[in-house]
């Protein structure tokens, strides 16, 4: 383990001192858990966090489908 890991396993061992039994429990379950999850799944939670576009089209397909749905109106301000 690095001095980082350690001194910020150090410091939420910290912060749980004032925890419940009951909320101690819950959070080992929830890191237990956690460890049990694969990498894709957790892969898949990031990318489906944000509105990704899909891999069917080329990037120059989506910036030109962008451009083309823009539209402008003529406004005269008046001072």
């Amino acid at each position: 383990m690095s001095y980082t890991d350690r001194h910020i396993v150090e410091t939420y061992s910290g912060l749980f001192e004032g925890l419940s039994s009951l909320s101690k429990i819950e959070l080992i379950e929830s890191l237990s858990k956690s460890l049990k999850t694969e990498k894709t799944t957790k892969d898949n939670k990031f990318y489906k966090s944000f509105g990704a576009f899909s891999k069917e089209k080329s990037g120059e397909k989506i910036i030109k489908d962008i451009k083309s749905s823009r539209f402008f109106r003529s406004k005269e301000i008046k001072f």
